[in-house]
């Protein structure tokens, strides 16, 4: 009881925290510019973890990986102690588990946005945030709306974007008791 207690404390915790610097690193590499008091929050509230480590990884390529290693460091944190907690420490399960729950945060962020932006376009298409969770969803939607436009004037995009994110989700979730079973 109290360790489900505390997973789900360091799960939501450690979620949320790699949560915004996933989404500080989808920005940097749309070279999107929030509204001021989101993009402040974000890095605010990241810069602590994210200027040390880019002084020893700066970004290359347009894209600021310190953001990324961040929520890899977060994932591979959260990790350690659940299974410091529960006394099953696999060094070998760390980094791949650690990579795997960071894939899983990504998949759901993904998920959470495009979600987002159904919801923004029933309930207020023109608010503020909504170019915003637009643009962060153009490059997962173009791919499919090119394939499957719009019919009879509703975009299924998001449907068909979600159904796929939904089954790497499970892919992914499957492979985590396989790799357990290989490398114990």
């Amino acid at each position: 009881m109290f360790y489900e207690m505390f997973s789900f404390v360091v799960d939501i915790i450690a979620g949320i925290f790699a949560g915004f610097l996933l989404l500080r690193f989808w920005m940097q590499a749309l070279r999107l510019r929030p509204p001021s008091s989101l993009g402040q929050a974000i890095f605010q509230l990241t810069d602590w973890l994210v200027k040390p480590i880019r002084r020893i990884v700066p970004g290359f390529g347009g894209l600021d990986w310190a953001s990324l290693i961040g929520a890899f460091l977060v994932a591979l944190t959260s990790i350690l102690l659940e299974s410091l907690f529960t006394g099953q420490f696999h060094p070998g399960l760390l980094v791949i588990a650690s990579l795997l729950r960071l894939l899983q945060w990504i998949l759901y962020g993904l998920m959470a946005l495009i979600i987002l932006e159904a919801i923004l376009s029933f309930v207020n298409p023109y608010a503020p945030l909504a170019p915003v969770i637009r643009a962060l969803n153009q490059p997962l939607l173009a791919p499919i709306r090119r394939i499957l436009p719009a019919l009879g004037g509703i975009d299924f995009s998001p449907l068909i974007a979600l159904i796929i994110l939904q089954i790497i989700s499970r892919m992914l979730m499957s492979a985590l008791p396989a790799l357990y079973f290989y490398l114990a």
